[in-house]
């Protein structure tokens, strides 16, 4: 797949403007963006259930939900985030 640019970045507030989330009061910030597919993921938006093998780290197994990445075109900017500009 090609590399396109994305209208939201890392660390920008988003709300969503369809899908189970596009009530228009909820917003959100990215964590991290997927260029190569579309797709970003947003602190409390998009949540799937994951069922986990017991290990080390999750004794008990079981099933845990965990916030996945969301198609780019489902969401919408409210406000940039602010660039670091060091001065030195």
């Amino acid at each position: 797949m090609n590399k396109t640019k994305m209208h939201i970045r890392r660390n920008d507030i988003v709300r969503a403007i369809s899908g189970e989330e596009a009530d228009g009061k909820k917003t959100g910030k990215v964590l991290k963006v997927y260029p190569k597919t579309g797709r970003v993921l947003v602190e409390g938006f998009h949540f799937v259930k994951k069922h986990m093998r017991k290990s080390q780290d999750n004794p008990s197994g079981g099933i845990v939900s965990k916030e996945a990445p969301m198609a780019a075109c489902k969401l919408v900017l409210v406000t940039r985030a602010a660039k670091k500009t060091e001065k030195e």
